[in-house]
């Protein structure tokens, strides 16, 4: 099992799309026909089986000191990836706890679930 990450709930998450004045860098991790059938506007789409096309470009395209929020299904994929994120040194890294799935049933029921 993925050793011990930070995670934030969905409620969390919708507080911080609503309100945050802090810059936040949102990834999902999920598969495009996974992001085609339900998505959070805002987030940007690195599909985790396509990582060794933007692993090598991760520090160009975020600052590892900016909080980044990671969000795929359930939060599996996700937390490997704040894992994995954590070890090349971004400091504030938070695994969506529940993914997209608790998001769709929790906080907006236009999201598709699958």
């Amino acid at each position: 099992m993925v050793e011990s990450v930070k995670s934030i709930d969905v409620n969390d998450l919708a507080q911080r799309l609503a309100s945050e004045t802090k810059p936040l860098q949102l990834i999902d991790v999920r598969e495009p026909e996974e992001v085609a059938i339900a998505a959070i506007e805002g987030f940007e789409h690195l599909p985790l089986s396509q990582s060794q096309e933007w692993i090598p470009k991760i520090m160009e395209r975020f600052d590892p000191e900016v909080e980044t929020l990671v969000l795929c299904h359930h939060g599996i994929r996700s937390a490997y990836t704040c894992q994995w994120l954590e070890s090349q040194g971004f400091k504030r890294v938070f695994n969506i706890a529940g993914g997209i799935d608790s998001y769709s049933t929790a906080i907006d029921r236009s999201v598709p679930r699958y």
